[in-house]
């Protein structure tokens, strides 16, 4: 790599350092001369003064994604090396994981200084994402790095074909590992990265599926949007007294079913749309003490988010239907670019539509392996209200 004297120079429209690690193309001068998306380069203020380094890309909407602002720093393998360990040692030493769970996030792009990478552990695979062309042109020495801290772990990597087609750069995924069975808190949970399901299991849920299980204690439980059946099986293993799981992906709903009969529990999976079911349950008169409603990211598009609100709202205001008084109601978002007052707004609007009291026991998001910084809100993605309605 070259050394910072000999780095490329990105000026800034403004005299302010910007205080986010995004830099949009319309913040910045073009470079002269064209410089390959994904190059390092020394960021500059309007008048000259130092501001960071980081990744350039002139393709991209994020023109910029400040790295350091350390004039001592190089952006180098190195680099990028002890960053890995950091994210590391956060989650061995300070969090203790291990003790917890094999299926954890290793870096959490922003969160830990490493913008454009996501890496989850789960047992002995690696899942490495790359968002970006600068971590890409790094990935020998993200791979190298992880190794040292995972010896003998399988990796596999990937890039979705809209950021690659966004960030400029070609992403050749490996042939996927072989599933793998992975453990939470004493339960275990399959795991198959690459098989068109995500992993079949999301981490980030980790503590809130404990909690939920711990309300739903001798309560009959209904886990909309199961996916993988996280929640109804950590209900179950907790002593619920009976689980019905609801998802429209029949491929997701077989690991659920695997999952339930590798915990040797009874949970009962049913295919279909969530807002056919709950309505046919209604109709019957079915009622259930503790719900759990965790859709998938509803938009990508900041343009879309009321429509994201409204979908919420109807998904909320049906559920409430088959929730008895005294019973619970786990809500969860995670859609990024909807903001905690915002999904919390629409909780409230669909309370005064019900004619019902919600009252909010608790919010939360991702677990702590999923941190984010201060300057960046939008790696707080994830929602989790607990609830309790009368």
């Amino acid at each position: 790599m070259t050394t910072p004297a000999e780095l490329p120079i990105v000026r800034l429209k403004s005299d302010r350092a910007p205080g986010h690690p995004w830099v949009w193309s319309a913040q910045v001068y073009k470079p002269e001369g064209r410089l390959p998306p994904g190059s390092v380069v020394e960021v500059m203020d309007s008048k000259d003064r130092f501001v960071g380094r980081g990744f350039w890309n002139g393709h991209a909407r994020i023109a910029l994604r400040l790295l350091s602002r350390d004039p001592a720093e190089s952006i180098d393998a190195a680099w990028i090396a002890a960053r890995i360990g950091e994210a590391v040692a956060l989650r061995r030493q300070l969090l203790q994981l291990d003790e917890a769970s094999d299926a954890w996030r290793v870096v959490h792009s922003e969160g830990d200084g490493l913008s454009g990478l996501v890496v989850d552990r789960y047992a002995d695979i690696l899942v490495v994402e790359y968002f970006a062309a600068g971590m890409w042109k790094f990935r020998e020495a993200i791979h190298a790095a992880l190794l040292e801290h995972f010896p003998g772990a399988r990796l596999y990597w990937f890039a979705e074909s809209h950021v690659q087609k966004q960030e400029s750069f070609d992403c050749r995924s490996p042939e996927p590992p072989a599933p793998v069975e992975v453990h939470e808190h004493g339960l275990a949970f399959h795991a198959a990265p690459g098989y068109g399901h995500k992993t079949g299991f999301f981490a980030d849920q980790r503590e809130n599926r404990r909690r939920f299980a711990a309300l739903a204690k001798g309560r009959r439980v209904l886990d909309l949007c199961c996916n993988a059946g996280g929640f109804a099986v950590h209900a179950m293993a907790a002593g619920a007294r009976e689980a019905t799981g609801v998802d429209m992906d029949p491929g997701i709903l077989q690991i659920a079913r695997a999952n339930a009969a590798a915990n040797q529990l009874a949970v009962d999976f049913q295919q279909a749309d969530i807002f056919e079911w709950l309505r046919a349950a209604i109709g019957r008169g079915e009622r259930y003490d503790a719900v759990v409603l965790d859709p998938a990211k509803l938009t990508r598009d900041r343009n879309r988010v009321t429509d994201a609100l409204k979908k919420y709202f109807a998904m909320n205001r049906l559920a409430l239907e088959v929730i008895p008084p005294g019973g619970l109601l786990l809500t969860c978002s995670c859609t990024g670019l909807v903001e905690e007052a915002a999904f919390l707004e629409m909780l409230r609007r669909v309370a005064l539509n019900a004619g019902r009291a919600i009252q909010v026991l608790d919010v939360r998001g991702a677990g702590a392996d999923h941190p984010f910084q201060a300057e960046v809100p939008e790696g707080r993605y994830l929602k989790a209200v607990f609830c309790r309605v009368e």
